[in-house]
């Protein structure tokens, strides 16, 4: 607010003009405008003031600007001209004032220090930037110096002297040991401010001879190093005990001067024995409350963020036992210039008044000059419709000659501010910027508001017509807004029609037509009812609407405000919900929502689901809704609100609900406030600020909830700062030159007032620049465009409203946009482990080269031919990705013996760098795959063929082939194990001198110099002798025989009577002579048992005696001797019927074979005979 001046001749004239300025123009934020309207040059982006630069790298000055046309830009060096085309290593980006100084290819930064100001012009004015220092960092080194070793005495102080070297920004101060360990610290040894080691008082423990002060240069970021420092404790006993004594600072008294805003530190260091402890006091005063912090074991005092209120003496007191020392600092509090009102932009039109303030504070108080397109405003040229008053510039019936750029210098001793803000004078005809024609629609008897954006200069007045030949609109059914928006509180269908706007000034006329339709409202004529239903009944509920017949109404039916259970058992009709089948989980609020355009309502009831009861019983329901609310004990922040319950309807009532409503922000909407025992009819309710309540109260029992009260009666509490900031800020850049900074906004009642705007501010990290901040509204997003690429922004968004500000916010860190990396990874090393994994090195590429975060490198690597086949063909790439800053990988999976070519590029948000040139390695040879396959034919007697393939994947030059066989006799027992050596260019093999019918196992394989791959196998018979398979094939052939058969089955009844028989006459106790009988009726088909085991003679080995069955191997001898039975079933056959496999082996059986019994496992039932021994070999 202006302080309030006392009227004079000489002021009177100031007052009316600061009344008038509230008038100036506002230039509508439409796109296609601003194209069209002449402004005067903004500066948008610029170098901070003190701008340390990188004497490595390029020097980018930055000097960004906007206007209509678009401006010039110039530059000044130590305050002349600087001619940037006389110099070769100076370059300006095209459409904009930012210079880039090439370092990188021979220029030297000390070279360009100095003063630098950018000037963007164009015909309505200039702009002129800070005065930006440039000064290139410095990383001296250590002067070199002899260091004396420490000789101490156990108890008495030290203090070791770092005195690093005077660098550009100062260097940042730290002490390690030879190992880069860091020097632990106590209260007993502690780094001062100044970098110097101090000890109150020296242990034997710190007997060392690697004391070693560092000093971390950070721009430039290296680390300069001071030579060792030797301590060595020599004792004395006893050790003295020593009242405090200050180390740091000297005296009883000292100074210290402290900017506005910056971090205090004050700082005491003591010796004395015990260890003193450092309090610290202010004289006359308390220390600030929630900016004050200890540092260092107490001995640093830190207050941030000082104000003159800071100023005064403060104590710092060492103590220990023996007694205590202090020493007293007298702060002062001074201040560089800090706007209290800065000046703004000013749009005029022709024939206006207006005034531009500059208004700033500082210890000493600032002085203020004005300049005018850059110039002293007292050497500038004469503009008859200035007048320059100290902090104010008035102008008086400007013209479009009067347009200019005016500049605010605040400066002290201790820095200074500089402002621009133009004065546009425009002289533009009316423009109507709502889209013609435009329809609005609107429920009747609901406020209509008809736009009429506009824009002209001088300001157009205003006028509404209704009709084409109307009259213009006046009196209070209508409210005509600053912004041209035509309002009509309460619309009714008579207001429907055609409204003209008409924009007039004294440059012309235009007008614009809308189109107004008010609509009836959409109503519920029957709602649905409270029902009561017994389980396993129907019920219907009724919804039946009338709405205006331009309207197509939709329909929702809702169960506990949410949808309907999937279930057939409820049907939507047109108007109505039917429930089939109750059951207890359909009890619930049905609530019937209809929708339009324009418009929503709904109507609720409750379904009460009660078992049928035998006999009459009381009947439980909800409780009835609550009624009389009443408010009392209004308070700003609360309110008192009491009711009166309604009937229980036989179930107690458990609990009360409260909700809201704010009819200011979201009227309709009720919300959860609290809830209260159901013994309590009265509660103290929290209020927030700039909220219009409204409450209700809902019964709660066993059986469900009441029908909402009444509302209560309005309250509106009163506006106040907001509480709190925007939450979830962030800033991510969308774009390589933008920041996209965004939030979470505030719900209304969170405003705490009207006119919710936010503050969003942000400056470059780590960068002595100063706050950019805009104001914004009804937006979670603002885009701060021209920025660095992938630079870190510190952020803050605060809230504020028409009565002030929300507390500080706190600040995030968020980045500028990303770009693709600038450099591929050098020195692509390979180093081949074995001939199928490779491990790979790079370099990394530095990180300001990145221009984004860094996601890792990708190794793009592929085959290029494989050696031992000399051919090249397509292989697709292959990608491993190695995350964070590697330098190094493993590439697995890789084929022997071939040629590969691999790139690496570096990774971040944006993509992917330049590749690096490829790099070619070979793997070495490995073991061959299996050969492709193995096939044995042509079996004889003594002989087999092999055949095979050559190893689909060779993996090498093959150098030769290795054949392993085998015997296998009958028992599987392998047999001693041959081994040839075949040349790599033979496919096949004849193998002589085998046993004949004899089982063979093969394994065979391929060499490469490098070893043996992995082996296939086989197994293949040799054929049999001829004589022996005309016998075996004879004795098949007696099982096809009728009469074999017909005497087989003989045998076998004549078997059984004579077992039954036998079994009766044991039975009887008599006996029967079995042995005698069958001598005296002997068939002589019938062969004879054995004397020596009762069974029946069979053909066996004639070594163990043991019967060949079905599944066993031949003898050893592979002969079936015939002096083991009385005959041979060679007697009987009648041919051949047997062939041999392809393998060599015997599969001929003779058919018709007798029925068998069921047998376990693999064993046959069947009698034993030579015929089955023959097929258990194949």
């Amino acid at each position: 607010m202006m302080k309030e001046m006392s009227v004079s001749a000489s002021k009177a004239s100031l007052v009316l003009f600061l009344c008038q300025m509230i008038s100036a123009l506002d230039v509508p934020l439409d796109s296609k405008l601003l194209e069209e309207l002449s402004q005067p040059p903004t500066i948008t982006q610029q170098s901070p003031k003190d701008y340390i630069v990188d004497p490595r790298e390029n020097i980018v000055i930055q000097c960004e600007a906007k206007g209509k046309p678009p401006p010039s830009f110039s530059w000044t060096r130590n305050g002349t001209h600087f001619d940037i085309d006389k110099d070769a290593q100076v370059t300006m980006k095209p459409n904009s004032g930012t210079l880039v100084i090439n370092i990188m290819n021979g220029g030297k930064a000390e070279a360009y220090e100095g003063v630098y100001q950018c000037t963007a012009r164009n015909e309505r004015g200039a702009a002129i930037s800070n005065n930006i220092v440039i000064r290139p960092s410095r990383s001296p080194l250590w002067t070199k110096e002899k260091l004396e070793p420490n000789h101490v005495r156990e108890g008495d102080s030290l203090v070791l002297h770092c005195r690093p070297p005077v660098g550009l920004p100062p260097p940042i101060i730290f002490w390690m040991d030879n190992a880069f360990q860091r020097l632990p610290q106590s209260e007993r040894v502690s780094q001062g401010l100044n970098g110097d080691l101090y000890f109150s008082n020296v242990q034997p423990e710190d007997t060392r001879e690697d004391y070693i002060c560092y000093a971390r240069f950070n721009h430039t970021q290296t680390i300069q190093q001071k030579q060792p420092i030797s301590v060595k404790v020599f004792s004395t006993k006893p050790v003295t005990e020593r009242q405090p004594v200050l180390l740091t600072p000297t005296g009883s008294t000292s100074t210290k001067v402290e900017l506005r805003g910056n971090v205090l530190l004050l700082e005491c260091i003591a010796a004395g024995l015990p260890t003193p402890v450092i309090r610290w006091i202010k004289e006359g005063g308390e220390l600030p409350a929630n900016r004050t912090f200890f540092e260092n074991f107490k001995k640093t005092l830190k207050i941030i963020d000082v104000s003159e209120a800071d100023s005064g003496n403060y104590k710092c007191i060492a103590r220990n036992i023996l007694g205590s020392a202090h020493h007293v600092i007298s702060v002062t509090v001074k201040a560089a210039p800090y706007w209290i009102t800065a000046p703004r932009n000013l749009v005029l039109s022709p024939g206006e008044d207006g005034t531009l303030i500059c208004r700033a504070n500082g210890n000493p108080k600032p002085n203020i000059s004005w300049l005018a397109n850059g110039v002293p405003i007292a050497i500038a040229p004469e503009d008859p419709s200035r007048k320059v008053d100290g902090d104010t510039i008035i102008f008086s019936h400007v013209q479009e000659r009067s347009s200019a750029v005016y500049q605010c210098n605040a400066s002290n001793e201790y820095g200074y501010l500089l402002a621009n803000a133009f004065v546009n004078v425009l002289a533009e005809p009316p423009r109507i910027l709502t889209p013609a024609n435009k329809l609005y629609q609107v429920i009747a008897d609901s406020p209509a508001l008809l736009d009429c954006a506009y824009f002209g200069s001088p300001k157009p007045e205003i006028e509404w017509f209704k009709g084409v030949k109307g009259s213009i609109l006046r009196g209070n059914e209508y409210v005509f807004h600053d912004n041209g928006t035509l309002e009509i509180p309460v619309a009714q269908k008579d207001s429907t029609g055609t409204y003209t706007c008409v924009a007039r000034n004294a440059l012309g006329k235009i007008q614009n037509e809308v189109q107004l339709e008010v609509k009836d409202p959409t109503m519920i004529i029957k709602q649905p009812e409270y029902k009561v239903i017994q389980r396993y009944g129907q019920v219907s509920f009724e919804c039946i609407i009338k709405h205006d017949s331009t309207l197509s109404p939709t329909i929702i039916w809702l169960k506990d405000n949410d949808e309907l259970p999937d279930d057939e058992r409820f049907l939507v009709g047109k108007d109505n919900l039917t429930i089939m089948n109750v059951t207890d989980k359909d009890d619930g609020t049905y609530t019937c929502i209809v929708n339009t355009t324009l418009d929503s309502v709904s109507a609720s009831a409750v379904l009460t689901v009660v078992a049928a009861p035998p006999t009459p019983a009381i009947i439980y329901a909800r409780p009835n809704p609550p009624f009389d609310l009443e408010l009392t004990g209004q308070l700003e922040r609360s309110v008192e609100l009491s009711w009166i319950p309604g009937d229980e309807n036989n179930s107690p009532i458990t609990n009360f609900v409260i909700e809201y409503e704010d009819g200011l922000h979201e009227p309709g909407v009720w919300h959860y406030q609290t809830e209260v025992p159901g013994t309590q009819t009265t509660v103290q309710l929290k209020l927030s600020p700039y909220v219009n309540y409204s409450f209700r109260v809902i019964a709660v029992n066993e059986i469900g909830r009441s029908q909402p009260s009444e509302p209560s009666e309005q309250y509106l509490t009163k506006s106040a700062n907001p509480d709190e900031n925007p939450s979830n800020v962030q800033g991510i850049g969308s774009e390589p030159d933008n920041l996209v900074i965004t939030w979470e906004s505030l719900k209304g009642f969170q405003s705490n007032g009207p006119g919710l705007q936010y503050k969003v501010s942000w400056r470059q990290k780590d960068v002595d620049d100063e706050w950019t901040s805009v104001i914004v509204a009804n937006v979670s997003k603002y885009i701060v465009s021209g920025t660095p690429t992938f630079v870190p922004y510190e952020i803050k968004v605060q809230a504020l409203n028409d009565l002030g500000y929300a507390p500080e916010p706190s600040e995030v860190i968020g980045h500028s946009g990303e770009d693709l990396p600038m450099v591929a990874p050098g020195n692509v090393q390979v180093h081949v482990i074995n001939s199928t994994l490779a491990k790979v090195h790079w370099d990394t590429v530095p990180l300001k080269t990145v221009r984004g975060h860094l996601q890792g490198y990708k190794v793009y690597y592929w085959k290029v031919q494989n050696l031992s086949r000399r051919s090249r063909r397509h292989v697709e790439k292959k990608i491993l990705t190695f995350r964070g800053n590697k330098t190094f990988g493993m590439l697995p999976g890789l084929e022997p013996y071939s040629s590969y070519k691999l790139n690496v590029r570096v990774v971040n948000g944006k993509g992917e760098g330049p590749a690096s040139p490829d790099k070619v390695f070979k793997t070495p040879e490995g073991v061959p795959s299996s050969p492709s396959f193995l096939r044995i034919t042509n079996p004889t007697l003594d002989s087999l063929t092999l055949e095979w393939g050559s190893p689909t994947h060779p993996n090498g030059v093959l150098t030769s082939y290795i054949l392993k066989f085998q015997p296998i006799n009958n028992t599987h027992e392998l047999g001693p194990l041959v081994e040839i050596r075949i040349p790599a260019n033979e496919s096949s093999l004849i193998l002589k001198n085998l046993n004949y019918s004899t089982r063979y196992k093969f394994y065979f394989n391929a060499q490469t110099s490098v070893g043996s791959g992995s082996q296939i196998t086989e197994e293949a018979i040799t054929i049999m002798d001829e004589g022996k398979m005309a016998m075996a094939s004879r004795q098949v052939d007696i099982a096809t025989q009728g009469w074999f058969i017909g005497l087989m089955c003989a045998v076998a009844l004549l078997i059984l009577i004579l077992l039954i028989v036998c079994f009766i006459r044991r039975n009887k106790g008599g006996k029967y002579p079995v042995k005698e009988k069958e001598d005296a009726h002997a068939d002589p088909e019938i062969q004879p048992m054995k004397e020596d085991d009762g069974t029946f003679g069979e053909y066996s080995d004639a070594e163990d005696h043991k019967p060949l069955k079905k599944g066993s191997r031949t003898p050893s001898d592979r002969t079936v001797k015939k002096e083991d039975s009385d005959d041979s079933l060679v007697d009987y056959g009648e041919g051949v019927n047997g062939q041999f496999n392809e393998d060599g082996s015997f599969i001929g059986q003779y058919s018709g074979k007798k029925e068998k019994e069921p047998a376990e496992g693999n064993e046959s039932s069947e009698a034993p005979s030579p015929v089955n021994a023959m097929n258990s070999f194949v």
